[in-house]
């Protein structure tokens, strides 16, 4: 047996048969790793992929641990012949048991959009998948709830209609009838990019107006908080504390962000656009959406113009251009107002880079040294007092 711990989440991988012969050994091996790993029962994940069996006395295993949880627990991948002895024996309705994930093959396929999170192939005319490269299932799930919430507001979304395994990772599945991303389609009709940055523009300002129920999706505030205490690898514990004030200060919003909202994360179907890539969906003031799309089509787009120009689907030009159009109309600021309009928003970008090596995202961890001596030290605490009124001030 083998286990993975990512994220405070522990996932156990069941293989072979479990029967009265190894059971003891296969509870021994669970409490062990649960133990050694520093977590509890209830932040457990089973992985059935490779279980060919289980007996009573392996059922019985997996109660003990779910009783010491005081929850359901997962066990995913199951084969149909386990799944059937769970049901059989009640099981699946006392643990959440899930059906072993359809296998695809991305091999030969057209790439047409990659981000942070993972890429985006055409699978056929009909669908497209993303697979996530070396993440867990959490995201997967996560993606597909957020879809569904922001469909439900109003919110131009697809929702995944199936998780797949792309050799060793997870994918979702998405129908898209004709289409193709945003970036694609201004960069093969260059002469539609007004009419497109427009509609550009209103899917933005539809997001940052729509307002969520509290609880259902989650606070950027809380989220931040969270990446800053994983910042003492590179920072003081005073230096984490003025991130925490800063943070404090925020102004609070109900709002949507996406977090990403580039041309490469936006399809355009059937005539309309519609967003993907719903994992990293928060709800806080709009200036963040703003500084990521300034990050991803102003301030780094020459920094690493392959992966930018993969990404968005266009020539590093064409973004740059795209980038200027979208602030433009979404301010209504003229161009020889934008640099400063900029200079302000690079501070909450520069909060958002700090705050992503946090984040566990092994590219930014890299350069997280350069990074608090730049920005931080540099930039953000010299402006502690003047970044929540940017914020607000840019949100307004």
């Amino acid at each position: 047996m083998r286990s993975k711990l990512e994220n405070g989440q522990l996932t156990i991988f069941l293989e072979g048969r479990i029967d009265t012969s190894n059971a003891p050994d296969t509870e021994k091996y669970i409490e062990t790793e649960i133990a050694e790993n520093g977590v509890s029962e209830g932040n457990v994940i089973f992985d059935a992929n490779d279980l060919a069996y289980i007996s009573s006395a392996g059922l019985r295993v997996l109660m003990k641990i779910r009783k010491k949880a005081g929850k359901v627990l997962d066990i995913v991948n199951v084969s149909r012949d386990v799944y059937d002895i769970f049901e059989t024996t009640g099981f699946t309705d006392l643990l959440n048991v899930q059906k072993k994930m359809r296998e695809l093959s991305v091999e030969g396929c057209e790439i047409i959009g990659k981000g942070g999170n993972g890429t985006v192939y055409r699978l056929d005319d009909d669908k497209i998948v993303k697979v996530y490269a070396g993440q867990g299932l959490e995201i997967v799930k996560r993606e597909q709830e957020h879809a569904k919430i922001a469909f439900v507001n109003g919110i131009p979304s697809i929702i995944p209609y199936d998780v797949v395994k792309v050799g060793d990772d997870y994918g979702t599945v998405f129908e898209m009838v004709r289409s193709d991303t945003l970036g694609h389609v201004i960069a093969k009709e260059p002469e539609r990019m007004m009419e497109l940055v427009d509609e550009y523009v209103a899917l933005a300002k539809t997001l940052h107006s729509t307002h969520i129920e509290k609880g259902k999706i989650p606070d950027i505030r809380t989220l931040f908080h969270d990446r800053a205490d994983r910042l003492d690898r590179w920072c003081s514990a005073e230096e984490i504390g003025i991130l925490h004030d800063i943070i404090d200060k925020m102004p609070e919003a109900d709002t949507v962000l996406h977090n990403d909202l580039h041309p490469g994360n936006i399809m355009i179907q059937d005539g309309e656009l519609v967003l993907i890539d719903l994992a990293e969906v928060t709800v806080g003031p709009k200036v963040f959406d703003l500084s990521s799309i300034f990050r991803d089509m102003i301030s780094g787009v020459r920094t690493n113009p392959e992966l930018s120009e993969m990404t968005m689907g266009m020539p590093v030009d064409m973004i740059e251009k795209v980038g200027q159009l979208f602030f433009m109309k979404y301010t209504g600021i003229e161009p020889d107002g934008l640099k400063d309009y900029f200079d302000k928003l690079g501070l909450v970008y520069g909060l958002n880079v700090v705050l992503l090596c946090g984040a566990g995202i092994g590219e930014t961890e890299k350069y997280a040294d350069g990074i608090m001596d730049r920005l931080l030290r540099g930039v953000l605490i010299p402006n502690r007092d003047a970044i929540p009124q940017v914020i607000a001030g840019l949100s307004a």
